[in-house]
């Protein structure tokens, strides 16, 4: 039975590098907990961000690992500006609904329970739908401590389907 356990959990641990055979000195270390309702909620800055959107790190990226997760709350209409990532993104839709973008393509529509998965290199934005608010848990990869490359706003007719 563990042996099947194991082989179940074999991809997820690759994926956040948990797969990767601790030194004696980290097996010392124990387990971290990170207690919900005192991680600091930040405003999203201004920058990266059209309307109002919260931003909570669950985890940054400690060695050997480079998977960093953060939950992200927008308000209905609120979204990302354009971005890639250098190693890709995984985003799980936890509330309300949403909308995604890669470049190029058309605007797809996100609900509570859906997961998306966003290639390295891949131009794209995300957010709520104009009359729902929506959040999500982003986990990404960070190459040489980069987990992120940001762009340009996303336009009102972009994410409004205009041309």
């Amino acid at each position: 039975m563990k042996n099947l356990l194991l082989a179940m959990l074999a991809p997820l641990m690759l994926v956040t590098g948990l797969a990767q055979t601790p030194s004696p000195a980290d097996a010392s270390k124990g387990l971290t907990i990170s207690h919900a309702g005192v991680r600091p909620v930040v405003d999203g800055s201004p920058k990266f961000f059209t309307g109002s959107a919260k931003v909570e790190q669950l985890f940054p990226a400690t060695a050997p690992s480079r998977v960093s997760a953060g939950i992200v709350t927008f308000a209905p209409g609120a979204r990302s500006a354009w971005h890639t990532h250098p190693l890709g993104q995984v985003l799980i839709i936890t509330a309300g609904t949403g909308r995604v973008q890669m470049e190029g393509g058309p605007i797809q529509v996100v609900h509570a329970g859906d997961v998306v998965i966003i290639p390295a290199h891949v131009k794209h934005w995300h957010g709520a739908a104009p009359d729902a608010s929506m959040s999500h848990i982003a986990i990404q990869d960070n190459l040489d401590g980069d987990a992120v490359d940001w762009l340009e706003p996303v336009t009102d007719q972009q994410y409004n389907g205009s041309k």
